[in-house]
């Protein structure tokens, strides 16, 4: 991240609001990957588990990667603790509105396919738990007298 402290303070900025809104194609693409691999769970096709899983996890990877150069972006725009609030606050009032509008949407993305993905883990996690019981049977069948 050594390239943004040579950035001016104009290009962080349009890389910043250009992160943002890539981030929130790719929650978007994240969710309906989620939703693959929901489907592709809930109707036992595990051949489509593998791919959707490298997918997420590419995307994942891509989306990590950004969220660390805008934190070095923000810190470059308002200083080592800087927040995405005080970097907005440098905005002109339109465009301060819609990219912390943005951001709001951002967040709501996260916390939906955070929600998506606990589901999905929870459903692969209960399918195990019984496919183990039907392969080797329930440890305690009967409460002990």
């Amino acid at each position: 991240m050594s390239e943004v402290a040579s950035l001016s303070r104009q290009d962080a900025m349009r890389q910043l609001l250009a992160g943002i809104a890539e981030d929130l194609r790719a929650y978007a693409a994240l969710q309906e990957l989620l939703q693959q691999q929901f489907q592709a769970a809930l109707r036992h096709k595990a051949a489509e588990l593998g791919p959707v899983a490298q997918a997420i996890s590419d995307l994942v990877d891509t989306m990590q990667a950004r969220r660390a150069l805008r934190v070095a972006l923000v810190q470059r725009l308002v200083g080592p603790q800087g927040t995405m609030t005080q970097a907005f606050a440098l905005l002109k009032n339109a465009a301060r509105e819609k990219m912390e509008a943005d951001w709001n949407t951002l967040e709501q993305a996260v916390i939906a396919c955070k929600a998506l993905s606990k589901r999905n883990g929870d459903l692969l996690v209960e399918q195990y738990t019984i496919m183990q019981r039907v392969l080797h049977g329930e440890e305690q069948i009967y409460a002990p007298a």
